[in-house]
């Protein structure tokens, strides 16, 4: 299983979303169609932009929770000051991905940003 994890500021649009999502796989030589799903932590489910690229991409969108979320941050990379103080984890996108990809997933690098986005690519412990 391979997720694209999504961090934002508030007020996104789905263009800003999939422009993330984009450049994220482009970094790492991927294609849309390698996606399983987009995964984002559970203070941002009412950013509509997030799953309105879901629908537009065809994929589902898992909401991390707050201890998953939490689980998930020791294997982050990036560290945001700002993320740790709001979400409780040094990185929404990565330890999204992590969290959603499941048991012994791992990041394929470093958090993305483009403008108010982050996205991070995890693939599953049983597909790497």
């Amino acid at each position: 299983m391979m997720v694209a994890g999504i961090g934002s500021r508030k007020g996104i649009s789905a263009r800003d979303v999939l422009a993330a999502v984009e450049t994220a796989l482009e970094t790492h030589g991927l294609a849309v169609t390698a996606l399983s799903a987009l995964a984002t932590a559970s203070l941002k489910r009412d950013e509509d932009a997030i799953f309105s690229a879901g629908r537009e991409l065809a994929l589902p969108v898992i909401v991390v929770e707050g201890e998953a979320l939490k689980s998930a941050s020791p294997g982050t990379i990036s560290r945001s000051d700002l993320s740790q103080e709001h979400a409780g984890s040094p990185s929404v996108s990565e330890a999204s991905a992590l969290a959603a990809a499941g048991r012994g997933a791992k990041l394929l690098g470093p958090r993305t940003v483009l403008g108010p986005v982050t996205c991070a690519i995890a693939i599953s412990g049983d597909a790497a």
